[in-house]
């Protein structure tokens, strides 16, 4: 390949071919990012691509960019450790709503307030799909598909959004593998903010959850973008979860150490 040309969107796939079940939403999404990585224009060096465990953590395997599998829950601390060190790169996060919101609930927490400049990517299907379909943080307390909840959860669903506003998130989009131009468009807008950008992604499992095909009906665009925290915290309050674009973007100061002397750490702007 020529160097001087631009690369496009196939330059940063890898030799490996994804193996999700078909029809997964997840293939939707690999092709959005790397739309997005081709828009922006980023050497396939400049880019670090870090995932959990999950069908949706796979991808760092199919990237041709630097990438880490890392372990369950652990994908947000591993890319703010890589961001913290390499300051340079486009650190991007991606995992799936078990791997994020369970036992990952603590660090999505923490990434929300400290607000480094990295994007974290969520691809939902409200069940854990590489398991066997049980029932995960998203997933409605009435659903009874599962056969370690036969009678539904009876636990009320994890609300991402809503959640990292009051952690303290200055970037909260949706989007959905069924609108793969429009979700390539917030990742972009997403990559590009400056500090933690939180992209949550609805994407059906065709396999545990074949009735979320119906979401390509349900989903709606929203109001314009909000700046005010107080105005979104009501639309997010009584949003139905299928509200797509960028639902708040507020600058915020960016957290990253710097290394002046031993154990000296320091905000920037």
């Amino acid at each position: 390949m020529n160097a001087s040309l631009p690369l496009q969107a196939k330059d940063y796939k890898s030799s490996i071919k994804p193996v999700w079940c078909p029809g997964c939403g997840h293939y939707a999404v690999f092709n959005a990012l790397t739309k997005a990585l081709a828009h922006l224009g980023l050497a396939r060096e400049e880019v670090a691509l870090i995932s959990g465990i999950g069908c949706s953590s796979r991808l760092p395997a199919y990237l041709n960019t630097y990438g880490f599998h890392g372990i369950h829950g652990r994908a947000l601390p591993l890319a703010s450790g890589l961001k913290a060190a390499r300051p340079e790169l486009t650190v991007v996060a991606a995992g799936g709503d078990g791997d994020g919101f369970s036992i990952g609930g603590n660090h999505f927490l923490h990434a929300c307030r400290r607000n480094m400049d990295l994007t974290y990517i969520v691809m939902d299907n409200e069940v854990y799909g590489m398991t066997k379909g049980q029932a995960s943080p998203t997933t409605a307390p009435e659903w009874t598909q599962s056969k370690l909840t036969p009678h539904g959860t009876g636990i009320p669903r994890f609300r991402p959004a809503a959640i990292a506003l009051a952690a303290g998130a200055g970037f909260i989009a949706r989007g959905f593998s069924g609108k793969p131009a429009d979700l390539a468009k917030l990742l972009v807008e997403a990559i590009k903010y400056k500090g933690f950008a939180f992209v949550h992604v609805l994407s059906p499992c065709r396999t545990f959850r074949p009735e979320q095909k119906g979401w390509k009906e349900q989903v709606h665009s929203g109001d314009p973008e909000l700046h005010d925290p107080l105005q979104v915290t009501n639309c997010i309050q009584s949003d139905d979860g299928l509200t797509l674009g960028v639902l708040y973007r507020h600058p915020m100061s960016v957290w990253q150490p710097i290394l002046q002397h031993p154990g000296s750490l320091e905000q920037i702007e």
